[in-house]
C-alpha cells in the first residue's frame, strides 16, 4: 500500500522548506534510512531519509520549490500502483480547506452582528491600551474579585504592557460581574476584561457576543479535521543483514544515514568500524542495530574511554510582553533602516577634573553620562540633520530636542526620556536620568515618560564594554554607543604620558544622515566633552 510523504518540519522553527536537491528519482527502490533528498530549512541544509522501503512512484515538490511544512513531497508505495485518488486528493485538499475557513468566517460574522442589549447601569470593560504601542495586555494581577464592590476610582488590576506593569483603575461603581480575562493571561486590546454593574444583573447574553473570537475558534476546530501524521510502523521482524557491497570509507569520510549517525553516537560506536549495507556502502540504521563492537573492546586493553553521565534538563519561560515589544521593535529597525556606524575616541582628562570640581559643590552630583547626554544635545542643536525623522513621503526635522537614555531593568531594556535636553544644566540632566532610571526599574514609568525621543544615549561603561553598537530607537535617525574610560598610554605634545580616553560608537540610518554628517557630529560632541567648560558657557 502506498505511504504519503509530506514535507517534514526539521527544525522547531521551521514553517517551509525548499528541496535543494532530490537523491532519488521516481522509479528508483528505496530501502528504510536510504537519503530522499536534501531539504533546506529556516537553519540549515538538511538530508531527510526514508523510513519506509518500497519504490518511488511520485515527487511532490522538484528541486529548488518551496513548500509549506505537512504539504504532499513523496509518494513511496509498490512498483506499478495506481496512486492517482493520493495525487488529486492532495491537489484539492488545500481549496476544500479554503471553502471550510471562509464557511466558519460567514458563521462567525453573523453571530458577531447579532445585537445584545445591555441592561441599564452595566459596564462592559475591555482590556485597555495603556502605551501607544501597545496590542496586547497580561492580566498580572486582579486587585477585585466577581461579586465585590467597586466605587470609581478603585484599582481594578495590574496590567502588564510591552513596556511596565501598570495599575488599572475603575471609572464607575458597581459590582464585578464577570472577569473576562484570568490572571497570568494575554488578550488583544479592546478584548473583554471585566463587567461592572448592579449586583445580581445577568450578563450571560453579553459574554456570549463578547466570546465571539473562542467560538469562532471552536467551530474552526470542528470545522477542520484532525490530522493525523504517517508514522513509520514498528519492525516486527529480523532482517537479514546483507554484505557490505563496498566500503563506506572514501578519503576519509565515512557515508551514513542522519539516523544512523544518531544511532551510532548514543551507542558510542565508531562509524568508521562499521560496514554499510546501504547504496554505495552507506551505513543505514539496521548496520548500526547489527554492529557488535566487541574486537574493538578486546584490542584496547590500556586506554579507556570516560562517558559524562548527567541530566540534560530545559525550561521554557514565557515571553513578557516588554521582551515582545522590544523584539519587534528592534527587529523592525535593524531589518528596515540601513545603518551604519562611526567610532571616535574622546579624551577624557579634562571631563575627569570637571567633574569632580562640579561634584566638590554640597548636593551636586553629576556622571560622566549626564554630561554625554548634554553634549549630545548641544551637538544637535549644531547638526538638525541628526535630530530627524524618516517617512516614506518626508525627512522630519525636529525644533526641539529629547534625549532618551537606555535603561536596563529585570525584563529588558526602557528609554525614559529627557524632555528639552539642551534647555537644562547638567545637574538638572542628573537629576532627570536618577528620577526616571528609578522609574524604569519599579516599573512605575508612565507611557509619557518614554514617548517622543529624537536621539536616544545608550551607555554601557559602567560595565567595563569598551567598543559595542547599538540598534537604533526608532524613529530616531542615530544612536550614540557610550564604553568605558580607560587609562592608557596616549601621546600629547610629542610625548607618551599617561592618559584617560573613551570610545564613542555613532550609529545611524543612512536615510537621513550621511557619512560626512554623523562624522561632523561626532567631532562636535567631541569637543564639548573634552572642553566641559563649553557647555556651560
Amino acid at each position: 500500500m502506498a505511504t504519503i510523504i509530506n514535507m517534514p518540519r526539521l527544525s522547531d522553527t521551521m514553517e517551509e522548506g525548499v528541496v535543494a536537491k532530490w537523491l532519488v528519482s521516481v522509479g528508483d527502490k528505496v530501502e528504510e534510512g536510504d537519503i530522499l533528498a536534501e531539504i533546506e530549512t529556516d537553519k540549515a541544509t538538511m538530508e531527510f531519509e526514508s523510513f519506509y522501503e518500497g519504490t518511488l512512484l511520485h515527487i511532490g515538490i522538484q528541486e529548488g520549490e518551496t513548500s509549506p511544512v505537512d504539504v504532499l513531497l513523496a509518494v513511496i508505495g509498490e512498483e506499478g500502483e495506481d496512486i492517482s485518488a493520493i495525487i488529486s486528493g492532495a491537489a484539492s485538499a488545500e481549496p476544500a480547506k479554503a471553502e471550510t475557513t471562509e464557511e466558519v468566517k460567514e458563521e462567525v460574522v453573523t453571530e458577531a452582528a447579532t445585537s445584545v442589549e445591555i441592561p441599564d447601569g452595566v459596564q462592559v470593560i475591555s482590556m485597555p491600551r495603556l502605551s501607544d504601542t501597545m496590542t496586547d495586555g497580561t492580566v498580572a494581577t486582579w486587585l477585585k474579585k466577581v461579586g465585590e464592590s467597586v466605587e470609581e476610582g478603585d484599582m481594578l488590576a495590574e496590567i502588564e504592557t510591552d513596556k511596565a506593569t501598570m495599575e488599572f483603575e475603575s471609572f464607575y461603581e458597581g459590582t464585578i460581574l464577570y472577569i473576562g480575562v484570568q490572571e497570568g493571561e494575554t488578550a488583544p486590546v479592546d478584548s473583554l476584561l471585566t463587567i461592572i454593574g448592579p449586583a445580581g444583573t445577568d450578563v450571560s447574553a453579553i459574554v456570549a457576543n463578547g466570546g465571539t473570537a473562542p467560538v469562532a475558534a471552536n467551530k474552526t476546530a470542528a470545522a477542520t479535521p484532525e490530522k493525523k501524521e504517517a508514522k513509520p510502523a514498528t519492525a516486527a521482524k529480523v532482517e537479514e543483514v546483507k554484505p557490505a557491497s563496498t566500503n563506506n570509507n572514501s578519503n576519509g569520510r565515512v557515508f551514513a544515514s542522519p539516523l544512523a549517525k544518531k544511532i551510532a553516537a548514543d551507542k558510542g560506536f565508531n562509524l568508521a568500524d562499521i560496514s554499510g549495507s546501504g547504496e554505495n556502502g552507506r551505513i543505514i540504521k539496521k548496520d548500526v542495530e547489527n554492529f557488535t563492537p566487541a574486537a574493538k573492546v578486546e584490542a584496547s586493553t590500556t586506554a579507556t574511554t570516560v562517558v559524562a553521565a548527567g541530566v540534560e534538563n530545559s525550561t521554557e519561560t514565557k515571553n513578557s510582553q516588554m521582551r515582545k515589544a522590544i523584539a519587534k521593535s528592534l527587529g523592525n529597525s535593524k531589518f528596515t533602516a540601513p545603518d551604519f556606524s562611526l567610532n571616535i575616541e574622546v579624551d577624557m582628562d579634562n571631563a575627569m577634573a570637571s567633574r569632580k570640581t562640579i561634584n566638590a559643590i554640597p548636593d551636586t552630583k553629576v556622571s560622566f553620562n549626564d554630561m554625554v547626554v548634554k553634549a549630545c544635545a548641544m551637538a544637535l542643536l549644531k547638526h538638525p540633520q541628526v535630530n530627524t525623522s524618516w517617512t516614506d513621503a518626508n525627512t522630519v526635522y525636529h525644533s526641539h530636542i529629547h534625549v532618551g537614555v537606555a535603561v536596563a531593568v529585570d525584563d529588558g531594556l526602557l528609554v525614559p526620556v529627557i524632555k528639552h535636553t539642551d534647555t537644562l544644566s547638567l545637574t538638572q540632566i542628573g537629576a532627570g536620568v536618577r528620577d526616571l532610571a528609578g522609574k524604569a526599574r519599579n516599573k512605575k514609568l508612565a507611557p509619557t515618560e518614554m514617548q517622543g525621543s529624537t536621539f536616544t544615549v545608550s551607555n554601557l561603561g559602567m560595565f567595563g564594554i569598551q567598543n559595542f553598537n547599538s540598534i537604533i530607537n526608532q524613529p530616531n535617525s542615530a544612536i550614540l554607543s557610550v564604553g568605558a574610560i580607560v587609562q592608557k598610554p596616549v601621546v600629547k605634545n610629542g610625548q607618551i604620558v599617561v592618559g584617560n580616553t573613551m570610545n564613542l560608537t555613532l550609529t545611524c540610518d543612512h536615510r537621513t544622515v550621511d557619512g560626512a554628517v554623523g562624522a561632523q557630529f561626532l567631532q562636535t560632541l567631541k569637543t564639548f566633552i573634552e572642553n566641559p567648560v563649553t557647555m556651560l558657557a
